[in-house]
């Protein structure tokens, strides 16, 4: 065997070494592309049910079916900037109860990679809480009175709540690669929602 024979032999072990890292690296991008791609669409449907939920259960603040037991009293019982108590008819019986969302600590998710992501609480009356992970990673609430003007937790007279602005985030709870600092800050997508002053009907109910 020749010396230039040789050199091809250690030239072609070379440019097929370059090919198939390349080849994996092509392999690796797509996973990652259909990986990020599903996780997208999961994202989009775990805010979209959040969403529907909040929406659905703010906009029947002070609600009751039994239309005289809403009436003369105050539709939110309590209210910080992550956390809200309202009375509202959940099962459409004609019932008053009391329905309180918050949202846990980060460190109370530990199933998930993603170290953002945190329970939100949706509890009726004294029911034992259970939390419902989808994702969640801000449950912010600012509140108006009837001329705008924002009210700051602690707020003295919940009567004076008129509106409320809902701010919702979320991200994937769990990401693809990401072995240095900055590819794990990237490997969560995230969307952002925010309903722009909810007003109840029922909240002139009090």
């Amino acid at each position: 065997m020749g010396f230039t024979t040789i050199l091809d032999i250690l030239g072609s072990a070379i440019i097929g070494g370059f090919l198939l890292i390349l080849l994996w690296r092509i392999d690796d991008a797509a996973v990652q592309n259909v990986y990020n791609n599903s996780e997208e669409l999961i994202l989009q449907r775990n805010l979209t049910t959040t969403v529907t939920i909040l929406e659905h259960d703010f906009r029947r603040i002070g609600y009751c079916k039994n239309y005289s037991l809403s009436q003369n009293v105050g539709a939110i019982t309590s209210a910080t900037d992550s956390s809200i108590s309202f009375l509202t008819d959940v099962y459409d019986k004609g019932v008053v109860d009391t329905l309180h969302y918050y949202t846990g600590p980060t460190s109370e998710l530990t199933s998930t990679p993603n170290p953002n992501d945190r329970y939100l609480y949706r509890v009726v009356n004294n029911d034992v809480p259970v939390g419902v992970n989808l994702g969640v990673t801000e449950f912010k609430l600012v509140y108006f009175d009837v001329l705008g003007d924002t009210l700051y937790p602690p707020i003295g007279d919940l009567r004076a709540i008129s509106s409320v602005e809902i701010n919702v985030a979320v991200e994937n709870v769990a990401g693809y690669g990401g072995s240095s600092a900055e590819e794990q800050k990237s490997k969560y997508s995230n969307a952002y929602w925010r309903q722009i002053r909810v007003s109840a009907m029922n909240l002139s109910n009090r």
